[in-house]
């Protein structure tokens, strides 16, 4: 192994698979805390998932250690620590806390933060993270449930969280290509700065990015950058030769449903296109999941009636303002517990009854599905959208998962997916 990942979310870990794998790393994904009896051989890259991206900061560096360890003890020779292309993290949040300890771990010095993703839309200029062309701050994450997005100065919000020195590589540095990346990093090194925020609006600069930074020991960014890595590291004798990534996977037979616990702009579009295509739909309320007027059985009741060639969609994405008035009642962290133990407890009998295609929107959302499934590794199969690819699992049940970020894939995304499949 030469690369080991550690990413704060299950879908974002899912999303650096699939760069890493189409950029020709033999990519596997596992997920929390690997076994200590995973076969690794003909990998080039693991990542591990994790889900720490709103636990608290002491935990989520304690959690990153442990998987450092781990990959350090199975061969691992680089680290890319992954987190959100919308730098999901409040002014208490964990990408400061996490970078510092990796940092030290993988033997000090100097890294970046980069979480561009122009496939995505997600694009930084000046320092300033844009959404869609649209500021950070400006754009639906500012109302984001766990994690609102007030400020588009990655500077500013990550030097909030660390107190080492935050630095900035331009545009004009990144545009001229990755010599002057590497100028621009050792004068900010020189500097004091350690962590240096690297702009990029589009693919060709990821590229150069990847080919400045092959020799850092600690990669910290979004998934994007790992566009441009691979190459880099073939360029350095670090790894042989790159392979090329799956065209198709093979799924095992049976039934399909849709199960969306993401509030996100692009989950709710989502939604609704389902809804209007005539998708069989069950929503689930927070509020009658904690009054007890809502069961899981009622859910896999409804499910057993279903047509079996149709993709059941189980949601409880609501606007803004209604999520709101759940977390008032609820409490913000408890109306979001709620709906994960609920879709889990949904999920895990769901194999037994010949359930064997899932789609999942929503990071928490994910883990929870997963971690009830009992899916500890994942095999990286094609592209869907941008960042989400399906999966097949290596361990537990014979499952097909994809495994969206809130914030990805079009409208049509939950209708599209399936003719991925073989």
């Amino acid at each position: 192994m030469l690369l080991g990942c550690i990413a704060d979310d299950l879908t974002g870990a899912t999303d650096l698979a699939l760069m890493l794998s189409r950029s020709g790393l033999r990519t596997v994904q596992v997920n929390g805390l690997p076994e200590n009896d995973l076969d690794l051989s003909g990998i080039d890259a693991v990542v591990v998932a994790l889900k720490s991206r709103t636990i608290a900061p002491a935990d989520a560096v304690a959690q990153s250690l442990a998987a450092a360890r781990w990959l350090k003890a199975a061969g691992a020779r680089r680290y890319y620590f992954k987190y959100c292309s919308t730098f999901d993290s409040t002014d208490a949040g964990n990408i400061g806390p996490v970078t510092e300890a990796l940092l030290d771990f993988a033997g000090g010095g100097y890294t970046i933060a980069c979480p561009a993703f122009p496939a995505g839309g997600r694009t930084i200029y000046m320092g300033n993270l844009y959404v869609n062309g649209v500021p950070l701050a400006e754009s639906p994450m500012r109302d984001h449930p766990l994690t609102p997005m007030r400020d588009s100065d990655l500077r500013r919000v990550l030097q909030r969280q660390t107190s080492l020195k935050v630095g900035h590589v331009g545009y004009p540095a990144v545009e001229k290509g990755g010599e002057a990346i590497r100028e621009a990093m050792a004068a900010e090194q020189a500097a004091g700065r350690q962590i240096a925020v690297v702009d990029a609006i589009d693919n060709r600069h990821l590229a150069s990015i990847g080919m400045a930074i092959a020799d850092l020991p600690l990669v910290t960014a979004g998934s994007g950058v790992a566009l441009g890595l691979p190459e880099a590291y073939r360029a350095l004798g670090l790894i042989d030769a790159l392979t090329p990534p799956p065209r198709t996977i093979e799924a095992p037979p049976g039934r399909a449903v849709v199960l969306a616990g993401s509030c996100s702009t692009a989950t709710r579009g989502q939604v609704a296109a389902a809804i209007e295509a005539g998708v069989p739909h069950f929503r689930i309320d927070p509020i009658e999941i904690a009054e007890g007027w809502l069961k899981p059985v009622d859910v896999l009741d409804w499910l057993t009636v279903q047509a079996d060639d149709t993709a059941p969609l189980i949601y409880s994405s609501d606007d803004p303002e209604t999520v709101r008035q759940v977390q008032e009642r609820l409490g913000r962290d408890g109306a979001g517990h709620l709906v994960e133990t609920f879709m889990a407890d949904v999920a895990r009998p769901l194999p037994e009854r010949g359930f064997s295609r899932f789609l999942v929107a929503g990071g928490e959302t994910s883990g929870a599905v997963v971690g009830a499934l009992g899916v500890k590794a994942l095999s990286i199969g094609p592209e869907i959208d941008p960042g989400v690819p399906w999966t097949r699992s290596r361990s537990g049940p014979d499952v097909a998962l994809a495994l969206k970020s809130g914030n990805f894939g079009t409208s049509d995304f939950f209708l599209k997916a399936w003719r991925y499949l073989k």
